[in-house]
Formats: C-alpha cells, structure tokens, sequence
C-alpha cells in the first residue's frame, strides 16, 4: 500500500516529523515515534511469517498496550484489516465474527476464551516480535510490503458495534474514510504536540481507537491507562500529568467523585491536577449538568461536547469556547462534509424541527460486512450520484445558525401518555437532582412502564417527586431504582439490556432502591 493512501501513514509521517517525541506510555513503559514506527515494522513482517497476507482479517482480543498501538499500524503496512474486539469477549461471542469475517489469525492472551476452529497467536509471539525494537532501538525493515488493487478503499477496520440492544453489526471502514475522519477530526479539537492524552477508553471502541490517530497526527503522547481499581485513576490521570482526557459519562462521573473525595474535609490531600485542559465527550451524551460538575471539579478544563455514530465516525463537534453559548448543542458538522435533518417524507426541516438526522461525506464508511440488508436500510444512495448518505436513525435539530442539537436515537424516543419524550431529557432533569450522579431511562416496553435508575445518594421516592415537578406527570417515571454502581457495557456504556434483564428478574418497583434508604 502506498503510506499516504493508507493508515499507517500517519505513523510515518510522525516519526519523520517527531522522532524522538514520547508517542505512547503503559504500565511497563513509553516508545518514542521512531520505536512505535520500528515495532509496527517489526510487527508487519511477523505477520507476514504467520501467513497474513493483503487482504487477509486480523482478529484481535488484546487489552491496551504499546504492543497493540504498533499492530494497527502493522495490520495496515501488511495490508490486512484488522477486526478489534474488546478481551473480555468470549468465544461465544467471537465465533460468528471469526466465522463471518473468515479471520486468518485470531491474536489473543494465553488462556482466553476462544474457538478453536482458526488459527490462533499468543499474544506472547506479538510481545516478542515487537520486544528487541523498544528495547536495543533496532529496527526490522519489511521487504515487499503488499499493495491492494482496491487501496484507499480497502477496508483499514472492521469495528463490531457494542450489541447491547441487537446482534452486533462489523462496520466497514476503509483507509480513506479513517484518514478524513482522523484528520477532520483533529482539525477541529486541535491537540498540540505537546499534549498528553490520557485513554481509558478500550482500544476496540473506535473512540478510544482514534486516539492513537488523533496523537500521531500532532505529535501529542498517548498514555494507556492502567488495568486496576477505579479509585486509582485520578491518580494515574495526575501521574502522567495528562492535558486530554476523552470520556464517557461514567468516566466523567467517577472523575468527579474522586475529585470531591480529595477535597472533602477528610480527603487525601492534593488538589486535582491542573494540567488537564479539556475533556472531550461522545459515546454516550454528558448532561449539561454532568459537564458543569466537571469543570467545577476540574477548574481550568473545558469540555468539548461531540456527536458521532461508528458508521461515519464522527459527525460534529462544538467547540468548547462555544459551550456556554448553547448549551445542549453537539457543535457543527466537520468540515468537509453535509448534515441534514429531515423529516418522514425525506425533506429538509427548517430550522428547530426534529427529524433524523442524515450524512453525507467522504467519512460514511461501506456499511456492514456481508449484511447488504441493513447496510441497504441505512446506508442509501444519493439520487444522481455514485454517493452513500448515512441514515443514522438518531433525531435532532439544527439552529438558526447551523448548530446541531442531539434529541436521542431512534429507541430513545417515544410517546407516553400521548406526550412525545425522549430518554436524554428524562435523564437530565433526573441528574440535575441533588444527589443523584448517573442516571438511566428504559423506555416504556409491553407490560413496563418507564423506569429509571440512578446512582447517588437520593432517596429514589425524592427522586420521582422533583422529577414531577421538573418534567409533570407524563414524563414522570412509575419507577425508580438506587443502584450503588450502573452495569456498563465493555465500552463504558451504560448497559440497559443488563438493565432490562434486572427489572425482568423482578427490581423493586415505586420508590425503590437496591440498598436501604438513610
């Protein structure tokens, strides 16, 4: 593959710019541009002895390491596409991908959980390939790395959706559609070289994926974060002195009470760390009270608010200087590329009305792999054009002057008592309550009502007063229910099929809660 039509020409063009600028950190220690360049070269021709050629899937279940960084560089050199599954994957799970992608080498850790059908690769033998670069600064040069007819539009990635409320879809992303993204991308956040970027996001969600582009495109360090407790990551965020954080709200939520616990009159002692400069956000939607708690409990940072669904990666982003202005807005669409809100009959909305929201740009990425029926119901060609618009079956709005407002994904939106809601709205007025932190909707379903969840230290009876009060009666859960912790999918979502199976399993109902009240 030519390095400037494919992914791991990021990589290059940061080692010939910032050699020996830190690129990536662990637990067990750092590369420099040059090292991770020489590991995913070493990588690349490792591969290559263990049959991959282009073409080929690479299937992995890896945790976050230097090591993994280098393979998708190495995956890309070597002209495969590599399919990132969270480690905590079973082979139940793994078996149909491994099967429907007809993977030639699944790498994973000694003692996984996986079929045993495809060839397999220790992640010791990834370890070892990679090990003498980092280490004596040797390099290892890959002879004949292997073009592909189709480059840029062979596909860089194959990124499996979460599944929590379906069976999870590959979607299809080929090397120019990463390239515009990344680089759209960065064009709007504007990482600095000397930013630290601190990930504890995993590495098969592409938010957290992105990360190592988004750093090698301005020179910026990457830092992996510690596998551990929750209660160390404040510490570790302050350790490698990291200036970015991207987050989801449970992240967000933990960062913030461990930041109070240190200044509370009993806590620890040393005041959270200064060098943070911004939060970003998407995945999941930060409320706006979540976001003001964050910049209380961070003084200095800022948080940047963002849209994107995996299909097209991201869609738009709001500027943090923007966010006091309009609140609840997800920013403007990346240059570069058209977003349109219509409405049932297909046509524009004017400004305000909610539709779904459509996009249309060199970042849609080519649909789900071997699934032509839904990549057919969301992925719909442009009339009079060789083009795809991505059809991403969320609702929102535009403002009078092009800013983008997220109203909830197609499920999240409903009509209760003949009342149109969404679960974003029931979700805010729940966390703008005292005492609460997270806070969960289920929509309502056959025999349930809508229920919520919340964490904190509300008593859930208080919860569902000032939520009438707030929202009126129609937009009132029947439900309410005091969790210590909510189940997160391996993204760090919040997991509402586990939410469901529990009030299936028969959760307390009014005024309930998993603990007892105080």
């Amino acid at each position: 593959m030519e390095p400037g039509n494919a992914v791991h020409g990021i990589l290059d063009a940061a080692a010939r710019r910032f050699p020996q600028a830190p690129a990536v950190r662990d637990a067990l220690g750092g590369w420099t541009y040059e090292e991770l360049s020489r590991a995913g070269a070493a990588i690349a021709a490792w591969l290559g002895r263990r049959g991959v050629r282009a073409g080929d899937r690479i299937v992995t279940l890896l945790p976050a390491g230097r090591e993994f960084t280098a393979l998708v560089y190495a995956a890309s050199r070597a002209g495969a596409t590599l399919v990132p599954l969270a480690p905590t994957t079973t082979a139940y799970q793994v078996t149909p991908i491994v099967t429907e992608t007809e993977a030639r080498l699944l790498i994973a850790e000694d003692g996984a959980d996986v079929p045993e059908f495809c060839a397999v690769a220790d992640a010791g033998e990834l370890f070892e390939a990679a090990r003498p670069v980092g280490v004596s600064g040797g390099s290892e040069t890959v002879h004949g790395t292997p073009s592909d007819p189709d480059t840029p539009r062979a596909p860089a990635l194959i990124i499996y959706t979460s599944g929590t409320t379906s069976r999870p879809k590959g979607i299809v992303c080929p090397h120019d559609r990463v390239l515009f993204a990344a680089r759209a991308i960065a064009g709007r956040l504007g990482y600095r070289r000397d930013d630290v970027v601190f990930c504890r996001l995993p590495l098969s969600f592409d938010y957290g994926l992105y990360q190592l582009f988004l750093c090698a495109l301005a020179g910026a360090e990457l830092v992996l974060a510690e596998d551990g407790s929750d209660v160390t990551v404040l510490r570790q965020l302050r350790r490698c002195g990291a200036t970015v954080v991207p987050l989801v709200p449970s992240l967000a939520s933990m960062l913030v009470t461990l930041a109070r616990r240190e200044h509370s009159p009993g806590g620890a002692g040393p005041v959270v760390p200064a060098e943070v400069r911004l939060f970003t956000n998407t995945g999941a939607e930060l409320t706006p009270q979540a976001a003001h708690t964050l910049r209380e409990a961070f003084p200095g940072a800022q948080v940047c608010p963002m849209y994107g669904i995996s299909e097209c990666k991201r869609v738009s982003i709001l500027l943090p200087e923007e966010a006091a202005a309009r609140p609840g807005s997800v920013g403007r669409p990346l240059p570069g590329t058209t977003v349109s809100v219509l409405g049932p009959d297909g046509t524009a909305l004017p400004p305000r009305a909610v539709g779904e929201i459509v996009v249309d740009g060199p970042h849609v990425m080519d649909g789900y792999w071997r699934d032509p029926d839904r990549t057919a119901r969301m992925f719909r060609p442009v009339p009079g054009t060789s083009r795809y618009r991505l059809h991403t079956g969320d609702h929102g709005y535009f403002d009078e002057e092009g800013y983008l407002y997220f109203s909830g994904r197609r499920d999240e939106i409903f009509k209760r008592r003949g009342v149109r809601m969404s679960t974003l709205e029931i979700e805010a007025a729940a966390e703008s309550v005292a005492g609460v932190r997270e806070a969960v909707v289920l929509v309502p379903h056959e025999e349930r009502d809508l229920a919520l969840f919340v964490t904190g230290t509300a008593r859930p009876t208080v919860v569902l007063t000032e939520l009438a009060a707030r929202l009126g009666p129609a937009r009132t859960p029947t439900r309410c229910t005091v969790l210590d912790a909510l189940p997160l999918t391996a993204n760090g979502k919040p997991d509402r099929q586990a939410l469901r199976t529990l009030l299936d399993a028969g959760a307390p109902h009014v005024g309930s809660s998993s603990r007892p009240e105080r």
